[in-house]
C-alpha cells in the first residue's frame, strides 16, 4: 500500500502532512486512524489500524517472562499513540517521538509496504548512504536463508 521516498517537513505545531499518494492509498482502502510509534534504526513507524492490529496481535503472542520480550513491548508499546489525518492530510507527531527519532523539521516519509517509516531527513540519508552498496549482498543473504528454511 505505501511505497517509495517522501521529503516533508513537521510544522512548528508538530503535524506532518501526509504524502498525497499515501493518502490516496488511503482513501481507496477507507482507512481513518493511524499508529505511530517508536520504529527501528531510530525512524518511526505508522501503521493502519488493520495493519496495527496484526502487529499487535504477534507482539502479545511473546512470551512476558522473556525479558526481551517484555523490554521490547514496554518500549514499543509505550511509544504508541493513535492518530487521524485532519483535513489538510496532517498528522500531529508527539514530541516524545520526534525526540525518539532525533527529527528537527525536515523528515523523510518512507512507504515499506504496509507501513510508513518517518525519518529525520539527516537519518535517511546516512542510512541510505550505508546500506545501499550492500543492498544486492543482503537480498541474496536473506533469499538463501529463506529457500534454505523452505525446504
Amino acid at each position: 500500500m505505501f511505497y517509495g521516498e517522501h521529503e516533508h517537513s513537521i510544522d512548528e505545531k508538530g503535524r506532518l502532512i501526509i504524502p498525497s499518494k499515501f493518502r490516496e492509498a488511503v482513501k481507496e482502502n477507507y482507512v481513518e486512524r493511524f499508529f505511530v510509534t517508536r520504529g527501528l534504526d531510530t525512524c518511526l513507524f505508522v501503521f493502519t489500524e488493520d495493519e496495527w492490529k496484526k502487529q499487535e496481535a504477534k507482539f502479545r503472542a511473546l512470551s512476558f517472562t522473556s525479558a526481551q520480550a517484555r523490554q521490547f513491548n514496554r518500549l514499543y508499546f509505550s511509544g504508541a499513540c493513535e492518530v487521524t489525518c485532519d483535513k489538510q492530510g496532517r498528522i500531529l507527531v508527539p514530541d516524545y517521538l520526534k525526540e525518539f527519532a532525533k527529527i528537527k523539521r525536515d523528515v523523510m516519509v518512507v512507504g515499506v509496504s504496509s507501513r510508513m517509516e518517518i525519518w529525520a531527513k539527516e537519518g535517511w540519508e546516512e542510512f541510505y548512504k550505508n546500506t545501499k552498496d550492500t543492498f544486492e549482498k543482503t537480498a541474496e543473504q536473506i533469499f538463501n536463508n529463506q529457500e534454505e528454511s523452505d525446504e
